[in-house]
């Protein structure tokens, strides 16, 4: 019986933390970064001494729970990099980066530096950054991208996508895809003005 006893708290351990994340990773996607601690700890089933112990601040949750959407974003940003065509590149890169966040408040938040301390965060962000930056020049380069963008822009249409309010997930995704259509005509140099996704009544 002692022999397992170990064996059994660490499976014990694991199995809070998941349960954790998990909440986090629902309570943030769907109201924001702003959701209390507390809040996490009962959604999850867990004590908060049993989440500050794993969690200490709301930047560790945050930053754990986001670990995937933040690999997803390297992957997008460096995927369009890699296409031969940088426009093309740009223009799949804005699709999925507006899609990506569409489905989650609480990553737009943190990816918009709401923890510019928590420093493997930031020096992923900076990285995927960089990477759509090296885009848009060769995308400015091959006379398809307007030469007034900044790499601002990407800052201010993420925040814009983040206020799209609709009455379920899809109906959230469908509005972000015809926003992102719209942001990809507004960004072209010659806009070719292609046909938008259908319209999609957020609300």
């Amino acid at each position: 019986m002692t022999d397992r006893l170990p064996h059994t708290l660490r499976a014990d351990a694991r199995d809070n933390r998941d349960r954790i994340l998990d909440a986090a990773r629902a309570l943030f996607a769907t109201r924001g970064l702003d959701v209390p601690m507390r809040e996490v700890a009962r959604q999850a089933g867990v004590g908060p001494a049993t989440l500050y112990r794993r969690f200490p601040t709301k930047r560790d949750l945050a930053t754990e729970a986001f670990a995937d959407q933040m690999r997803a974003c390297q992957d997008i940003a460096e995927d369009g990099l890699a296409d031969p065509d940088p426009w093309h590149g740009f223009r799949r890169v804005i699709e999925r980066i507006c899609a990506l966040h569409a489905h989650d408040r609480g990553f737009t938040e943190a990816f918009m530096s709401a923890y510019p301390d928590a420093m493997d965060f930031a020096a992923d962000r900076e990285r995927t950054l960089r990477a759509v930056a090296a885009l848009a020049r060769r995308a400015k380069d091959a006379g398809r991208l307007r030469p007034d963008f900044a790499l601002d822009d990407l800052i201010l249409v993420l925040m814009a996508n983040r206020g799209i309010q609709a009455s379920s997930t899809a109906a959230r995704a469908a509005a972000s895809r015809r926003f992102a259509a719209l942001v990809i005509q507004a960004f072209q140099a010659s806009p070719d003005h292609a046909p938008l996704p259908p319209v999609a009544r957020p609300a």
